[in-house]
């Protein structure tokens, strides 16, 4: 038998989005310069993720961030492929990401892995690229 919902149980409330707002990052200078909304505060969140070493940093929720310092040492074969998955899965931990799509590698150095890829947004496409050591 399959239990009926009471009316009272029924969905009463609606979703709101979140605005997006947040400081400025000046990465070059180290300094917060202003607020940004929208497409740039995703480019910096992107940015964010892609910088911080997840589960490195109590202050960080367990799914935020990338895991990609356990590559080092590792065999290029077997990086390719995963650092393709854990930049997928540390963006789309983030609701405004809907893909991570196209990557592209080059070995610019040896030890160096140079990641290209396009991160698909509720605000449109963003060209994004990250370097690893391997």
């Amino acid at each position: 038998m399959i239990p009926q919902v009471s009316p009272a149980l029924q969905q009463d409330f609606t979703v709101a989005v979140q605005p997006t707002g947040t400081f400025r990052l000046n990465p070059e200078a180290q300094t917060l310069a202003g607020r940004t909304d929208g497409i740039q505060a995703l480019e910096q969140a992107i940015f964010l993720i892609l910088s911080t070493e997840r589960y490195r940093w109590l202050i960080h929720s367990w799914n935020y961030g990338v895991e990609l310092h356990s590559l080092m040492g590792k065999d290029i074969e077997y990086c390719i492929p995963e650092v393709e998955r854990r930049i997928r899965e540390a963006l789309l931990q983030d609701d405004r990401i809907q893909g991570v799509e196209n990557f592209s590698f080059d070995l610019p150095a040896k030890g160096k892995l140079h990641a290209a890829f396009t991160v698909e947004t509720i605000y449109g496409s963003i060209q994004a690229e990250k370097e690893v050591d391997y």
